[in-house]
């Protein structure tokens, strides 16, 4: 099995491993491309984006915007960005149709051994993340490794995600709780 192999499996793997830095080296490249592009070069912002995230599909991300390998990020559709967001996708990290993610979020797959003879080796490790479709992710929110979050759930500014989060609910503080459902709104008269 190679690093990439143990990585995505969610197994100790070694970060140092070739393939791998070459990877990260070439998402740094892009992500650096992208956070240098003018306010008017939409098009030159796409054709970076669907290069990093090995992609055709479109999203619209606000630079600056920052992840270590880009291709193990999986987004649907109308997919927002605000400035100032990071992404360590070491493993998957899978987001559904109409996500939008305020300023200054971060989204950490990565993860470490918790004994430190272990963590002093430098291996690492990390676990998928899933946000489902219709979530909206306030400012400064930090979603940990192994995390899921139901779709049509709402995520206050500053939140600390650690655990799963229903579908259809607001969860906020740190580590986020959920606080309400989200009742259906009466349609329009």
């Amino acid at each position: 099995m190679q690093e990439k192999d143990r990585m995505l499996a969610g197994e100790l793997y070694d970060p140092r491993d070739e393939e791998l830095s070459q990877d990260r080296k070439r998402a740094k490249k892009l992500c650096f491309q992208f956070n240098h592009t003018a306010p008017d070069q939409q098009e030159v912002r796409q054709e970076i984006l669907q290069q990093l995230f090995q992609t055709e599909r479109e999203c619209h991300i606000e630079p600056s915007f920052y992840c270590d390998y880009g291709y193990n990020i999986e987004f649907g559709d109308k997919f927002y960005v605000n400035h100032n967001c990071v992404f360590l996708d070491v493993n998957k990290i899978i987001i559904g149709d109409n996500v939008m993610l305020g300023p200054a979020v971060q989204i950490y797959t990565a993860s470490h051994p918790r004994e430190a003879s272990r963590r002093n080796s430098g291996l690492e490790l990390g676990f998928p993340i899933e946000i489902g479709s219709n979530v909206w992710l306030g400012g400064g929110v930090i979603i940990t490794p192994g995390v899921t979050i139901g779709k049509e759930s709402v995520i206050g500014a500053g939140s600390v995600v650690n655990n799963d989060i229903p579908a259809g609910v607001v969860a906020v503080g740190n580590p986020a709780r959920v606080i309400r459902e989200i009742a259906s709104e009466p349609e329009e008269q």
